[in-house]
């Protein structure tokens, strides 16, 4: 076999694994967004992971979120990063904005991660969060691209994040709780008329006994 044929065709197959490589590494750099334990129209932490995707080498200085449908939210403290939380006339939150101090951000070959407390989630199975990230050099990422009808993921896809179900505790616990109280305080209260009434029996039985006993020693 002809030697020049075979480093041709491991020269071909490493130039083929390098495109892959290449070609899967954006799907991995996507702002994603985590929260195992945000529930359907309840709360949990939301965690939104941000790759640097500049081609420049210029550092990610501001990124939004919108969240929709959510009631409150409060942002956990990120060294180097001044958070906004906008609300409407209803006071619901609508966005909130992450602006790095000046001379910072995230920069080249590296990822930031900026935590949400949210309250009132939607009560909807999955909640897609769309985001915008702004580099140090004027470049605009949004990140609001759905999902393909045929399954396949958009150049920009949106955040999107799966709802557990909604918890089974809440008032309805409580309510259980009042419940089994009642009962409990019923069934002591009437084992207590049952106990008194008893007594009561017992203490005029014994009174009748005196009597009788009295009335004996006066015949005799």
């Amino acid at each position: 076999m002809n030697s020049s044929w075979l480093v041709r065709a491991a020269s071909a197959g490493a130039a083929a694994a390098f495109v892959t490589t290449v070609g899967a590494a954006p799907a991995l750099a996507h702002i994603t967004v985590s929260g195992p334990d945000a529930s359907r129209g309840g709360s949990g932490v939301l965690v939104f992971r941000v790759p640097n995707e500049s081609g420049t080498g210029s550092p990610t200085v501001e990124v939004a979120v919108q969240l929709p449908g959510v009631t409150a939210a409060d942002t956990e403290a990120a060294p180097g990063w001044k958070a906004v939380v906008r609300k409407d006339s209803a006071r619901n939150v609508t966005d909130i904005t992450w602006t790095a101090d000046a001379g910072g951000g995230i920069g080249p070959s590296q990822f930031g991660q900026f935590s949400v407390l949210a309250n009132g989630l939607p009560d909807t199975e999955t909640v897609t969060i769309p985001a915008v990230q702004t580099y140090a050099d004027g470049q605009v990422v949004r990140w609001d691209q759905k999902a393909d009808g045929d399954g396949s993921e958009p150049e920009r896809p949106a955040p999107s994040l799966t709802l557990a179900a909604k918890h089974s505790g809440g008032a309805d616990n409580h309510g259980d709780i009042q419940s089994a109280s009642s009962s409990s305080g019923s069934s002591s209260d009437t084992t207590a008329r049952w106990l008194g009434g008893i007594g009561i029996v017992l203490g005029a039985l014994g009174l009748l006994v005196a009597l009788g006993m009295g009335v004996a020693r006066r015949r005799s």
